[in-house]
């Protein structure tokens, strides 16, 4: 059987391997040691912020954010619609109420003025916004926190898809009070899994930390006073993240090919890819086609269609984060659209992720290109 082609895997080079090596050689294996205090480090530069903490996911890092922002049950926390359950799971932990809203069309994020409806209609009993880059593009992250700082209520960026995409010239994981970025697997670098939570806040870091260690009181024995979680990133993982760390930009600079070779493949056919802001530099985690709505609407060509069509030669696509206010789990929640147009709903009706792996060859992204051209 050929090769599968994938969506978004892991790509080693060998210096992690020197990490990892110098955990074991100093027998620094449990959790914490020079690897995590390392890697905290660098990212921290990288982005810009003064508080980085190294956690067991980006969902941990999520977690942290909205306690450390007071959500508390009764309080509403306004989240992105389109995204994965990991970035609003969290309110319900700390048993808060989720209140989605809807995207805009320029980047797929957060709608701003979708937002500002929400913050409008619930007033004092907003604790948090939660935003998210959707696949790597910055959201209108001037605009929601111009927002958020008017309401006075705490800003919280999910950047687990966006490392090292800029808005402005600024680092995205960077724009709220507390940001949180995501090592998975798949994402643009990673340490197999982990997370990261960032903050300027250095008093707010320190507090996660101890939160995230069993919120262990400084005594002899085991004395707690408040619930803590076993949540920080071992010593190994924190390795492969400082190894993965001298390739950020590198990874970068291959996935924008990936996604102007998709965006040139498909000129002439009626699909157009994520859109973003030209004054932001999105990492183009993933590349995602759009159908143009009469091709769908005519049956003739469907996300499922070219998902199938190519998962028949073994290349594997994804379908649209499904927005949260159509999740079962959420279907209760509040939904706030802008103008009647539901844009999330319409985006994950026509809209596909491609392959969009870094080691993906010409030939081989080639060979998508072709099958989708094929079905037309």
């Amino acid at each position: 059987m050929e090769k599968r082609i994938l969506l978004s895997s892991p790509t080693m080079y060998g210096d992690e391997q020197k990490f990892i090596k110098e955990a074991f050689d100093t027998n620094w294996v449990a959790p914490l040691g020079k690897n995590v205090d390392e890697l905290e480090h660098v990212v921290a530069n990288y982005l810009g912020v003064k508080g980085a903490l190294a956690l067991s996911s980006g969902t941990a890092a999520l977690h942290l954010a909205v306690k450390l922002a007071g959500v508390k049950a009764g309080d509403i926390v306004i989240c992105s619609d389109m995204t994965f359950a990991a970035t609003v799971n969290p309110v319900s932990y700390e048993n808060g109420t989720q209140v989605f809203v809807d995207s805009e069309r320029e980047t797929w994020n957060m709608n701003p003025k979708a937002l500002e409806l929400a913050l409008k209609k619930y007033g004092s009993k907003v604790k948090a916004v939660i935003v998210v880059n959707l696949y790597g593009t910055p959201a209108k992250l001037n605009e929601i926190k111009d927002l958020c700082d008017k309401y006075n209520v705490v800003l919280i960026e999910d950047a687990a898809e966006s490392l090292s995409a800029t808005y402005k010239g600024r680092q995205t994981g960077t724009f709220g009070k507390y940001n949180a970025i995501s090592f998975n697997g798949n994402k643009i670098i990673t340490t197999s899994g982990g997370g990261m939570l960032l903050s300027d806040d250095e008093e707010a870091i320190k507090k996660a930390k101890f939160w995230s260690t069993q919120s262990r009181e400084p005594a002899p024995w085991y004395q707690h006073k408040e619930l803590g979680y076993n949540y920080r990133m071992s010593n190994i993982v924190a390795g492969i993240g400082r190894g993965q760390m001298l390739h950020l930009d590198e990874h970068k600079k291959l996935k924008r090919n990936i996604y102007d070779r998709y965006k040139q493949g498909f000129e002439g056919l009626p699909i157009t890819m994520n859109p973003y802001l030209q004054d932001s530099d999105p990492n183009f985690w993933l590349s995602c086609m759009l159908l143009d709505k009469e091709v769908v609407e005519s049956g003739k060509v469907t996300p499922e269609i070219v998902r199938l069509k190519l998962e028949e030669n073994n290349i594997e696509s994804r379908p649209i984060w499904k927005p949260m206010h159509m999740q079962p789990l959420y279907a209760e929640h509040d939904y706030i659209i802008v103008d009647g147009d539901n844009v999330g709903e319409d985006i994950f009706a026509r809209g596909l992720c491609l392959p969009s792996d870094v080691k993906m060859t010409v030939e081989e992204q080639n060979k998508v290109i072709e099958i989708i051209r094929g079905l037309f």
